[in-house]
């Protein structure tokens, strides 16, 4: 017979074991048996004659009656007190006992009657039973052990198990984890806002869903697009509407609705508008970032605007607002120099002193769309203002997009258009429409804007700067690619390209809803410096200068940045040609200005701010160099120089540290400082020798990896003030992050140059996750994902990267051309054995193939011609083609460029046999050859701008040499005919030959 016995509550004594609804008595045992059931306490069970011990655990929960006397009249039983009602018990064990047909009836009886009765029976199973034991918990993971295993071991229980939970689910179909239940069509196809499509395509980094689940959607919040109106009665955006948040500047009315007419010109500012409000679960379009903000819109831009129109739409209900958005400026064109004027600039700086009633408007500013045209946003003085949030864009594979402007204030990078066939933005239109054609960085400012209008809503007090701040702590570089990304001196990953990376909305209110407002923002003017200094073709002019960062003056003293601008007055006969960086006392570098080929300009610059946010959190006081490099230009006279006239710095920042109050001296270093006075010289001595063996310890050693002795770990104590935000849970001992005795991300340096925590590892190092370090890449590298020669992922300048090597390269190899923007070895085209400058623009082909101008063509057999629609070889009989683009007229020594027949081949191309045609063809030389014999590579003219060397042309501008005794070594051995040496020592194989 089974019996069950398992877990259950503690209860106190009872005085039977048996149902009151058994009979008072049972019939004897055939035979003459004695039976005892044996549970926490003694039951005697008594028949005439033979004995029989079964052990037997307790029914119901209940204790044994420990006043039952051992011998028993016959019958078997008797009641000694009623039994507490049945109880049903999550756990237990099961337990079979065997019986013998001549000594079954005291057991089966007994127990099988007060099993139906109270309920124990496991359904309609026979002989099995479920008991419960008092020595097991509840919640037990180990098996029963103690009294009850002796109904293990005696030989008449067949099985026995012990009860535990088990683990079931309900089959059926779960929804998305993170699934919003939106019936906006166009829902589906926001890929930058949600993962739907289950792809390697899908991005979601800007965790916007996530933001949204946390309960924040803009609610109470008001955001005004500053364009061309707003479509207010479109269905995606009527139920945000608020006219309150509204104006019609070039029409002076409060209707912002755009002008209408054939080619829907006025369709910007509708487009921005639904990005940040659309509304949600309208069924019609889309679902903006903060689908339950209010949406105003200000129509300024379809008409003529003046200083007066932006000063009066930048001011319009600032203690109202608390958004604008703007994706406009100046002409992108790479030649303007433009920005606010006196007016604008008046309303720009009323708006976060008195906007938001005191807390500051929040401006935000798509960065530009002049990257075709080699524009350089810090010619724009919207988007190169402090007061502005200025955004740059990324495709959705994280490359830089074509239109991308780079420049030191860009502060945050948010998905949007790439290439033709990567996808776009979708949001409402013209005329109640929707489109998915939305594109450029004018996508990324109104999704910005969205993404703060959700941290407003989780903490209503920031300011203007703690938006910024946020921004800057929160926005991540996650798979963005830009070759430039380097750690600043606070800690900062930062990109010419994308600022600090990408907008992180789940992030940033998160923090926005713990934000501490930063300390008041202090000002220094630093010093003007009015020495005229000219600026030689072809030289980098430095001037540098030693600033305290007004530490005298309590009120202007800047101890932490935010913004640097440099203030500057340039000469110059073509402004296009110059080249202009900051270097910080930190050692970062903020390109201010890079080369324009299509700024043709002679004025130069007057009074212009060039604004840099690349040094936020560093130190301001130390040695600050400004740098400017003139590469002339073919079509300027290169003897007329240029001449700075003067320049000043100008810093932004706190006195204290913007996010803890953090204070006491600047840290000297990780040495350990033990004043020999206060202690005996011996102990000194021996203190001292730990420290000098601790500093000699392996070159990238963590903070607080290196164990001191016991004696000097007493001597050792952190900093009583708060860490800085890197330091580990071992402490500090200061403020800074090389005051840390641990790292919460990465170590970096050693233990003889100092050790400091960073966020994430700089240029020419990757991060070793296990070991919390910063490791150097290979020779070459900028940046890696290991020490190999094949785990680069960026390359030093004058390298280029070979992406399917993972190598950093001189030369590109065969079948991969050198592209120059991003200094990478792109593979050209399958049908290409070289190519230049693209991947379609071949130089020579491969076998079965020839070429057509720069393309690579099928060739045909004799007497065959390949047609253009169908590109096909096609019979072309001799003398029967229809004109000069026809192969028949050409004779066997007239070689045919772009398959016309010519005399002789132009500039730039040499006659060449070809296989499987009768005449020859031109093909072109090397891409630096103006002539060339025989062979692409054998020139023998150049262009301008580079020279001849032994058949090869290099270019004037980087004629030096590497090694003078080196390069001396390849003359004398004859090796400036090598290509590769010829790069090392242009300069003596020149003068070689």
């Amino acid at each position: 017979m089974p019996v069950a016995f398992g877990p259950w509550a503690r209860r106190g004594p009872a005085r039977a074991s048996i149902h009151p609804s058994l009979p008072p008595s049972l019939p004897p045992f055939p035979g003459a048996a004695r039976c005892r059931l044996e549970s926490e306490g003694n039951i005697s069970v008594v028949a005439s004659g033979c004995s029989w011990l079964p052990p037997f655990p307790r029914i119901l929960g209940a204790r044994a009656p420990l006043g039952l006397p051992q011998l028993l009249p016959t019958p078997c039983l008797q009641l000694s007190s009623p039994l507490p009602a049945p109880q049903a018990f999550p756990h237990g064990s099961l337990l079979r006992a065997r019986s013998p047909r001549n000594r079954f009836s005291c057991l089966r009886s007994w127990v099988t009657l007060a099993a139906l009765s109270s309920g124990f029976r496991i359904g309609s199973l026979e002989d099995y039973y479920h008991f419960h034991h008092s020595k097991t918990f509840k919640r037990s993971t180990l098996s029963s052990r103690g009294p009850h295993n002796f109904l293990r071991m005696d030989p008449k229980v067949e099985w026995l198990q012990q009860q535990e939970v088990k683990r079931r689910v309900k089959r059926q179909v779960r929804g998305e984890p993170h699934a919003l239940p939106f019936n906006d069509p166009v829902w589906p196809n926001m890929w930058y806002l949600h993962c739907g499509d289950k792809s390697s395509r899908c991005r979601s980094e800007m965790n916007i869903l996530a933001a949204w689940q946390r309960g924040y959607t803009g609610k109470n919040v008001v955001v005004t697009i500053l364009d061309d109106g707003i479509e207010r009665n479109h269905p995606d955006l009527l139920q945000n509407y608020d006219p309150l948040a509204s104006y019609d500047v070039n029409g002076n009315d409060h209707d912002p609705t755009p002008r209408y007419d054939a080619s829907n010109e006025n369709k910007h500012g509708t487009r921005c508008a639904g990005e940040v409000a659309a509304a949600a679960n309208n069924s019609y379009c889309i679902v903006g970032i903060a689908y339950n903000a209010r949406i105003g819109g200000i129509r300024m831009l379809d008409g003529d605007v003046t200083d007066v129109v932006e000063a009066k739409s930048l001011g319009i209900r600032p203690d109202y607002i608390d958004i604008y958005s703007a994706s406009w400026g100046p002409d992108d064109d790479g030649k303007t120099v433009d920005g606010p004027g006196l007016l604008a600039k008046q309303a720009f700086e009323h708006g976060i002193k008195k906007g938001r009633r005191g807390l500051g408007s929040i401006f935000v500013w798509a960065s530009g769309n002049g990257g075709r045209e080699g524009d350089y946003c810090s010619c724009d003085g919207y988007t190169n203002s402090i007061y502005t949030i200025s955004i740059s864009s990324t495709t959705e594979n994280g490359y830089k997009p074509w239109y991308l402007e780079e420049c030191a204030s860009t502060l945050a990078t948010t998905y949007s258009s790439g290439a033709f066939y990567e996808r776009k933005i979708v949001t409402t239109d013209l005329r109640h429409r929707c489109t998915d054609g939305h594109t450029g960085t004018s996508v990324s400012a109104p999704m910005v804007a969205g993404i703060i209008a959700l941290a407003l809503e989780a903490n209503p007090l920031l300011t203007w700067r703690d938006v910024q701040h946020l921004l800057v702590k929160t926005s991540r570089p996650v798979h963005l690619r830009a070759p430039d990304w380097k750690t600043n001196g606070a800690g900062h990953k930062v990109s010419h390209l994308y600022g600090f990376g990408l907008v992180d909305a789940d992030a940033i209110v998160v923090e926005a809803k713990k934000w501490k407002a930063v300390p008041p923002q202090h000002v220094c003017v630093g010093s003007l410096d009015r020495v005229p200094k000219y600026i030689r073709a072809d030289h980098v002019l430095r001037a540098s200068t030693l600033s305290s960062a007004c530490a005298d003056h309590r009120d202007q003293h800047v101890l932490y940045l935010e913004h640097v601008v440099v203030r500057l007055s340039i000469s110059h006969p073509r402004r296009g040609d110059l080249q202009i960086s900051l270097v910080s006392p930190a050692g970062t570098r903020s390109q201010l200005l890079a080369r324009r080929v299509f700024d043709h300009s002679n004025e130069g610059f007057k009074g212009w701010e060039f604004m840099t946010v690349h040094c936020w959190g560093e130190r301001a006081a130390g040695e600050w160099t400004l740098e400017i490099h003139d590469t002339p230009s073919q079509v300027r006279n290169p003897a007329v120089q240029g001449k700075l006239k003067e320049w000043s710095l100008l810093f932004y920042g706190t006195a204290e540290h913007p996010y803890t109050a953090l204070g006491g001296p600047q840290s000297r270093g990780r040495t350990l400082e033990v004043p020999a006075s206060e202690m005996e010289p011996s102990r000194a001595a021996f203190l001292q020798s730990q420290v000098e063996v601790a500093e000699e310890e392996e070159e990238y050693a963590a903070p607080g990896a290196i164990q001191l002795p016991s004696p000097l770990a007493e001597l050792v104590s952190p900093s009583p003030g708060p860490c800085h935000p890197e330091c580990g849970d071992q402490g500090c001992d200061g403020p800074n992050a090389d005051q840390c005795l641990n790292c919460i991300h990465y170590s970096l340096g050693s233990v003889k140059t100092g050790r400091m925590c960073v966020s994430s590892c700089p240029a020419g190092f990757f991060g070793d996750k296990g070991a919390r370090r910063c490791r150097r890449c290979y020779k070459g590298c900028e940046r890696c994902v290991g020490r190999g020669a094949n785990q680069c992922t960026a390359c030093k300048r004058s390298l280029y990267h070979h992406q399917e090597m993972n190598t950093c390269v001189v030369l590109c190899p065969p079948g991969f051309y050198a592209e120059e923007r991003q200094k990478r070895c792109l593979k050209c085209h399958q049908s290409c054995k070289k190519c230049v400058g693209e991947a379609d623009k071949c130089t020579a082909c491969k076998d079965g193939f020839s070429l057509a101008g720069e393309s690579c063509v099928p060739e045909c057999q004799p007497a065959m011609y390949l047609s253009r629609e169908p590109r096909r070889c096609d019979s072309c009989p001799a003398g029967t083609g229809p004109g000069e683009e026809d192969c028949a007229p050409c004779g066997p020594e007239a070689p045919a460029p772009h398959w016309r027949c010519v005399p002789a081949c132009r500039e730039g191309y040499y006659p060449a046999d070809s296989h499987g045609l009768p005449n020859k063809v031109c093909k072109r030389c090397d891409d630096h050859c103006s002539a060339c014999e025989g062979s692409s590579g054998n020139c023998l003219k150049c262009k301008e701008g580079f020279s001849l060397l032994g058949g090869s042309c290099v270019t004037n501008e980087t004629c030096t040499n590497a090694d003078k005794t080196f390069c001396e070594m390849v003359k004398s051995n004859k090796l400036c005919e090598k290509k590769l040496f010829v790069q090392f020592c242009c300069q003596t194989c020149l003068m070689a030959g």
